[in-house]
């Protein structure tokens, strides 16, 4: 194969892989999304109590029976953490997205920042009497939107 070949196979995999992955992350939200729609405190209780029970009729009594509770204990308590740092991953990766909507978000606000601003002129202030004294003008402090992004809107 010559190179030019090797390189349209490479991109037609990077584009099957991209198509992948997106599926991929609509099908494990779809899941997520249905799991904990699942589990409700009805079925939590029930899955409880009969987990309970298995585990009580399946253990012979007396000394062995105690190691192997602790040994239950010590699977559940793994499980326990195999779900905990897989809902952590899920979160992160919806984290990670949300931060790219925003970044995303942002850029267009920044464009639409910096472009020129048509607005109509503002009307002249009425005259103030000759009674008033003229104050120095006090510059306002930039509301915290505004020192966010150096713009100022005033």
């Amino acid at each position: 194969m010559n190179f030019e070949a090797l390189r349209q196979r490479v991109q037609r995999a990077e584009l099957v892989v991209a198509v992948r992955v997106e599926k991929t992350r609509s099908s494990w939200f779809t899941l997520s999304t249905a799991w904990r729609a699942g589990w409700t405190p009805l079925r939590i209780i029930t899955v409880g109590l009969a987990g309970g029970f298995l585990a009580g009729r399946l253990e012979p009594t007396g000394l062995g029976a105690k190691v192997q509770g602790a040994r239950w204990l010590q699977m559940i308590g793994s499980v326990s953490n195999l779900v905990a740092s897989t809902q952590a991953a899920f979160a992160s990766m919806q984290a990670s997205e949300a931060a790219d909507t925003a970044e995303e978000a942002a850029d267009k606000v920044d464009e639409a920042t910096s472009a020129p601003a048509r607005s109509p002129t503002p009307a002249p202030a009425p005259a103030a009497p000759a009674t008033a004294r003229a104050e120095p003008a006090v510059p306002r402090q930039p509301q915290p939107a505004e020192a966010a992004t150096d713009l100022s809107e005033r």
